[in-house]
């Protein structure tokens, strides 16, 4: 797969073999990023594209804890799971993700990292796919779509729960 840009004008996202690395500023403190990532009432608010709800089934996150969200929407519903590998609050966490439907595979590898930048949070969501194909299934399902949205939905709650009322909609970073 050669390396395609499939940005919008507020997040980065990078494709090229089997690996996507989607980046977003955020005007928000990177405590409060964190914690809009890693806390089931929020994640609720953010997960997936517009127009769907997600369910947060199970969220444990430490090392060795397990995650397990379904995404609805009108036709139907996305369950995603996965085990927290690495958890370094406020900066760092590492996960496996996998879609919870049809025949198991190797999951993804997620790589999220919180950099403080400009007053800012810099957001840097690195994923690596078992194979260049399965990253292109994902891809043709709409994955792209969807996680440009999710980018925009962690802004929306963080614009919320911003003490200061700041804007969370940066350009990409």
């Amino acid at each position: 797969m050669t390396r395609q840009d499939l940005s919008n004008e507020a997040t980065t996202m990078l494709v090229e073999g089997d690996e996507v690395v989607m980046e977003r500023v955020f005007d928000a403190p990177r405590e409060l990023v964190w914690t809009v990532l890693t806390s089931p009432e929020h994640v609720s608010a953010w997960w997936g594209p517009h127009g769907t709800t997600t369910t947060v089934v199970e969220m444990e996150v430490r090392p060795g804890g397990r995650w397990r969200w379904v995404n609805n929407f009108a036709g139907g519903e996305a369950p995603f799971t996965g085990e927290y590998l690495e958890v370094v609050p406020p900066e760092r966490m590492v996960r496996t993700s996998a879609f919870d439907l049809g025949p198991e595979g190797p999951p993804a590898l997620e790589t999220l990292t919180l950099d403080e930048v400009d007053g800012g949070t810099r957001l840097r969501w690195h994923s690596r796919f078992p194979s260049p194909e399965v990253l292109g299934f994902a891809l043709a399902q709409g994955m792209s779509k969807g996680a440009l949205e999710q980018f925009d939905r962690i802004a929306d709650v963080l614009v919320d729960l911003a003490p200061d009322g700041r804007s969370s909609r940066l350009q990409a970073g």
